[in-house]
């Protein structure tokens, strides 16, 4: 299924020149290209250094895959140009979207789960694969609320790995997240879920926001102990590559560290 392995960390600035002179190693360190792409000059060095001689996949933010319009053909080059340079086989997104009229909003923002919107994907994933010349990966998003839905989420996942083939980037933490805000079983979700194309997998923190009621997928504390379990529930079921997400509130590598130990661990089956 993919062409790496084991546990992995998602690259930062805020850590970023602690990395070499500590020689860590993960298995596998992910990027985010809008980060990188117009990168400080003080940074490219430790980052390509890192990036040149260790396994790295991609994670974008931007590519607003269920928009009302493509991604621009100038967005795609420019992506197609940096993961080239870099050597980067893997590239995923998020089943959402996040610009509306060619103005980006910047947030994650859920898609109708219909037959119609499984269409739409359909095309844009093939449009988006023809023009970096790669395969694929989606995200399943976290949502706080369903519009015009047809269907249910993982009716919705199913439908559209089938007719389309692409690969799942499965976030455990995500499926965590709606499963507590939208009352439906974490794991029966797993259960269901058609895991044939899981090209790997994300864990991470959130936010109990007693105030909404709602969880907030904050990426900006350490994982806690029911999406550990649920990761552990999900090895059971797909042995895909996993790897933690900090976008917030980011420790230094030496704290960072301690919970990718943690990852290992319960990626071992020793949880």
């Amino acid at each position: 299924m993919t062409e790496f392995n084991g546990c992995g960390l998602g690259l930062r600035r805020e850590f970023l020149q602690e990395v070499i002179p500590d020689n860590f190693k993960p298995d596998f360190w992910e990027v985010t290209p809008e980060n990188w792409i117009h990168m400080p000059y003080h940074h490219k060095e430790a980052f390509e250094q890192i990036v040149y001689n260790n396994k790295t996949v991609a994670h974008g933010l931007s590519l607003s895959i269920g928009s009302d319009k493509k991604p621009s053909k100038k967005f795609l080059k420019i992506m197609k140009n940096f993961l080239d340079r870099y050597n980067i086989k893997e590239y995923s997104e998020h089943i959402s979207f996040s610009s509306f009229e060619e103005n980006q909003t910047y947030e994650l923002l859920p898609l109708p789960l219909t037959s119609s919107m499984i269409d739409l994907l359909c095309d844009r994933i093939k449009y988006v694969e023809d023009s970096l010349q790669r395969e694929l990966i989606l995200e399943n998003a976290t949502y706080y609320y369903v519009p015009n839905s047809k269907m249910s989420e993982v009716e919705f996942l199913n439908e559209l790995v089938h007719k389309s083939g692409v690969k799942l980037l499965l976030d455990v933490n995500n499926v965590y997240v709606n499963s507590v805000n939208h009352n439906y079983d974490a794991k029966k979700f797993i259960t269901d879920l058609d895991t044939s194309t899981v090209s790997y997998m994300h864990v991470a923190g959130h936010f109990d926001d007693e105030d909404s009621g709602f969880l907030v997928d904050t990426h900006g504390k350490k994982v806690n102990n029911e999406v550990w379990d649920l990761l552990d529930f999900t090895l059971q079921k797909v042995k895909a590559p996993v790897m933690i997400e900090r976008d917030n509130n980011i420790p230094s590598l030496q704290v960072i560290k301690k919970e990718y130990k943690k990852l290992q661990k319960v990626y071992g089956g020793k949880l």
